[in-house]
């Protein structure tokens, strides 16, 4: 599998175990959290790879600003979570990075 294929898992596992996280109602449903913290653990063993190709700062980034976008997209559409347009537009902004930064490394 190519690095931006780990790179996408990675993000699909640090979102899920975020939504699971949230599920868990900070612990008190204990199996949930077990399970985010699965996810998360997970996410770093498809994570740890990739910094092999991409810079960390770089790879840390879309990883990081991906899973921003995409747990906010389930807060609002899954936990009912209300945005403000300065907020969509401060997310908007760190999708924004996400792609510059994909588009600008170079993994030769």
């Amino acid at each position: 599998m190519n690095v931006w294929g780990l790179l996408s898992i990675a993000i699909a596992l640090e979102v899920l175990g975020t939504s699971l996280l949230k599920h868990s109602d900070g612990f008190a449903k204990w199996h949930w959290g077990m399970m985010a913290i699965a996810c998360y653990s997970m996410s770093f063993w498809f994570l740890a790879p990739v910094l092999k190709t991409i810079p960390v700062g770089v790879a840390y980034a879309i990883w990081a600003g991906c899973g921003i976008m995409l747990i906010t997209l389930i807060g609002v559409l899954i936990f009912g979570q209300k945005l403000s347009l300065v907020q969509v537009g401060m997310i908007a902004l760190i999708l924004v990075g996400a792609i510059g930064l994909n588009l600008t490394t170079d993994l030769s």
